[in-house]
C-alpha cells in the first residue's frame, strides 16, 4: 500500500488547468460595415472548436501538476519481502550459517553500505511489506536508546571468539619481567608481544624510568610512569585523569598524579592503562548490539523518505515541463 502524505490532499488543484482551458481565450471585436444596415439584425455568436493540441496541452498540464504533487509526497511502494541485511565485514560462511539458524532460508540478501544498520532501516523501512521479517547479521552498533521499527527485526552476530590481534610493545624498565607478566594476562583478544627494542611494528613504548629517553626513539604511543620525565606533559591538560601530549617522538600519556598506583600492582590501574591504550590507538569503540529480537511496533515512526521514486518523478517532471513549454510555443504560432 502506498504511504499517505498530506501532499495528496492537493490533488483538487488538477481542476485548475481544466477551468483555465474552458475560459474564453480570445476576445473578438465587431467592426460595423457600411453595408451592414441592409442586413437583418442578429446577435453575434462565437463557436469554440477544440483542436487536438488543446487537448494534448490540457493533458500535459494535468500530468505536470500530478507529477509535482507525487514528487512532494514521495510515494513508496512496499515491494521487499523477508530480507537478510548483512553488515560489511561479515564472512559469507557466517552469513549462511546464521541465516539457516534463524529460518531465513531463501530470503533476499541486502549488503548494507555501512555499519549503521539502524539508520539504514529507518530510511528504507517503508520499502518492506507489512508482513516482512528482517534479519540483521554482523556487529551492529548499540544505540543509546532501544530502536523501534514497524517490522520484527532479529539481530544476530558470530559468537565465536575472534582470533587474537598481535600488538608489539617495547618496555624500558627495571621491572621488565613484571611488565611481561602484566601484558601476558591481557585481554584474550589482544596478543601482546614485548620487543627488546622498538621496531617498525612497535605500537607502544612503556617508559618506566626516571631519566628522559633518547631523542632517537620513535613510536606511535608512549606511556610514562612519571609525567615529569617528559617536559611536554607539564603543560598538557588533564583528560579523564591522564595527561596526553603529541610531539615528534609520538603521543605520550601518563597518569595525572605521580603518586597514582602502578599498573603492576593495582588491577584498576592496569585496566586504565589498557583502556587508554585502546582509546588513543583505536578511538572510541561502539558497543555491539546483543543477539536479540526487536518486536514490531505499529506506532514506530516511519523514518525519513527513502527516495525510491524520487529520481524517476524528478525526471518525469522535467520532461513534462519541457513538452508543455514546446507545445505552448507551437500553439501560439
Amino acid at each position: 500500500m502506498m504511504n499517505f502524505s498530506l501532499w495528496w490532499l492537493a490533488l483538487p488543484v488538477l481542476v485548475l488547468p481544466i477551468l483555465w482551458h474552458r475560459q474564453k481565450r480570445e476576445q473578438t471585436r465587431a467592426a460595423p460595415l457600411a453595408s451592414a444596415r441592409f442586413l437583418p439584425k442578429a446577435e453575434p455568436k462565437q463557436l469554440r472548436v477544440w483542436r487536438w493540441n488543446d487537448v494534448v496541452l490540457l493533458l500535459l498540464r494535468c500530468l505536470l501538476l500530478l507529477a509535482l504533487i507525487a514528487l512532494l509526497a514521495d510515494p513508496v511502494l512496499p515491494w521487499r519481502g523477508d530480507s537478510v541485511l548483512v553488515l560489511p565485514g561479515t564472512p559469507q560462511a557466517v552469513v549462511g550459517r546464521l541465516q539457516r539458524e534463524a529460518g531465513f532460508t531463501g530470503a533476499q540478501r541486502i549488503m548494507l553500505p555501512g555499519v549503521d544498520a539502524i539508520a539504514w532501516l529507518h530510511a528504507h523501512e517503508r520499502e518492506f511489506k507489512p508482513e516482512s521479517r528482517l534479519l540483521v547479521l554482523g556487529d551492529a552498533a548499540m544505540p543509546s536508546t532501544p530502536p523501534r521499527f514497524r517490522h520484527a527485526v532479529q539481530w544476530r552476530a558470530d559468537t565465536a571468539q575472534p582470533a587474537p590481534v598481535e600488538h608489539h610493545v617495547a618496555v624500558f624498565s627495571a621491572r621488565a619481567d613484571d611488565w611481561r607478566r602484566l601484558f601476558a594476562a591481557a585481554s584474550p583478544a589482544w596478543r601482546i608481544v614485548v620487543d627488546a627494542q622498538p621496531g617498525p611494528r612497535t605500537e607502544l613504548v612503556v617508559w618506566d624510568r626516571l631519566e628522559a629517553p633518547p631523542g632517537t626513539l620513535r613510536a606511535p604511543l608512549w606511556w610514562a610512569s612519571d609525567a615529569r620525565v617528559f617536559p611536554e606533559l607539564t603543560q598538557a591538560a588533564q583528560v579523564d585523569g591522564l595527561r596526553v601530549a603529541a610531539r615528534a617522538r609520538g603521543r605520550v600519556w601518563a597518569p595525572a598524579q605521580a603518586q597514582d598506583a602502578s599498573p603492576l600492582h593495582d588491577a584498576d590501574a592496569a585496566r586504565v592503562l589498557f583502556a587508554a591504550w585502546q582509546r588513543l590507538q583505536l578511538g572510541p569503540q561502539a558497543y555491539p548490539m546483543p543477539v536479540h529480537a526487536t518486536a514490531a511496533d505499529p506506532n514506530a515512526p516511519a523514518g525519513p523518505a527513502s527516495g525510491a521514486l524520487h529520481a524517476f518523478l524528478a525526471t518525469l517532471l522535467a520532461v513534462l515541463f519541457a513538452l508543455e513549454r514546446m507545445l505552448t510555443h507551437a500553439r501560439r504560432r
